[in-house]
């Protein structure tokens, strides 16, 4: 082996040994440029944010104005006697229909009948020497002094008859309107006096409905406003007519009260329930409405994301009418555009999207 040939050996040996040393340095570093490669183009594709979005078109929109209310009876009365006595007569039945002006309980009159009786039986008395007199008058044998006398002993005769039936009838309790009777509080032989309460005489036909409304509907239901009301666990909705406004706004809740009627002319409904009620105060067609998740309150301005070429766009609103999940929009939204109704918190104007159109 000549000296040219082993000092190619020597080099060639040297060289492998070099490559063996940089080797595991020159591997991790390739491995790493490729590792950020891929992150940086996962980057990239994590970056498009999938939305929903609809198309806008024209609807027509409808306000609403849901809130609790209460059942309360046409009228309800504590029914008690005006005077006092003991109970002779009790003539209802608990829990049963009854007529205005039926006799429904009555008090002792035994004296006051007789009083009465006295006082008539003083009657044909009287009438005759009125009659006499008159005649007497008439021939100019009596003065008109005395006539007159006797006119006024007949008259004040038929004030006490009419005194002593007055007094008659306050021993009488009768219904003053048509109802349902409840239960009774007195049995008979009770005295009682006008503090006792005999029975609760409610009216089921027409019913009240009662609940309040804030400023922004008071000048929208009124007198003769419509409404709509159901019970629960009742699927049929019942009708009712506003009769009457309160006409001061409470200081306190800034409330109206607001009373309707509703004619329950076969009573199912009882007093005393609570209903739900829906009023509708406005409705517009051909408008632009938008669900309100939609819309963001951004520096003083509403804005929405819409969709254009793969990339979310922002564009400035002008507001019109809420109802409890929609918003009109007057001004920055137009029928056709794809609104982004979700995902709207991470858009920014040009962020890149995919879009899953829905119905509305």
């Amino acid at each position: 082996m000549n000296k040219k040939t082993r000092n190619i050996i020597i080099i060639a040996i040297v060289l492998l040994v070099a490559g063996m040393i940089v080797y595991p340095f020159i591997i991790p570093s390739r491995k790493n440029e490729t590792n950020k490669e891929t992150n940086q183009s996962e980057k990239k594709v994590d970056r498009t944010i999938l939305v929903n979005a609809q198309v806008i078109k024209y609807e027509t929109m409808t306000d609403r104005f849901l809130t609790i209310g209460s059942i309360l009876p046409g009228e309800e009365v504590n029914l008690s006697f005006e005077t006092t006595g003991k109970i002779v007569q009790i003539s209802f039945q608990e829990g049963t229909n009854v007529k205005k002006g039926q006799l429904l309980a009555k008090v002792n009159d035994e004296l006051l009948q007789a009083e009465l009786k006295k006082l008539k039986a003083q009657i044909p008395l009287a009438e005759a020497k009125y009659n006499r007199q008159k005649t007497l008058l008439e021939k100019d044998i009596v003065s008109k002094e005395a006539f007159e006398q006797v006119a006024t002993d007949l008259e004040t005769l038929n004030a006490d008859i009419e005194l002593v039936r007055a007094k008659i009838a306050l021993t009488e309790l009768k219904a003053p309107f048509d109802g349902v009777i409840g239960l009774r509080f007195v049995s008979e032989g009770q005295y009682v006096d006008p503090t006792t309460k005999i029975a609760v005489l409610t009216m089921v036909s027409p019913l009240k409905i009662e609940f309040s409304i804030n400023e922004r509907q008071a000048s929208s239901i009124q007198e003769g406003t419509k409404l709509k009301f159901h019970l629960q666990d009742d699927l049929q909705v019942y009708e009712a007519v506003v009769y009457a406004v309160e006409s001061i706004l409470d200081v306190k809740t800034r409330t109206l009260k607001v009373r309707a009627l509703y004619p329950n002319i076969n009573g199912k409904l009882k007093p005393g329930r609570s209903c739900s009620i829906e009023i509708q105060l406005k409705e517009i067609n051909n408008t632009i409405a938008v669900p309100s998740e939609a819309v963001i309150a951004e520096l003083g301005n509403d804005i929405a994301y819409i969709y254009r070429d793969g990339k979310a766009e922002q564009v400035k609103l002008t507001k019109g009418m809420r109802t409890e999940n929609k918003l009109q929009i007057l001004k920055g939204i137009n029928v056709g555009d794809t609104l982004i109704t979700t995902g709207t918190m991470q858009l920014r104007e040009g962020s890149p999207v995919n879009i899953m159109l829905t119905e509305e």
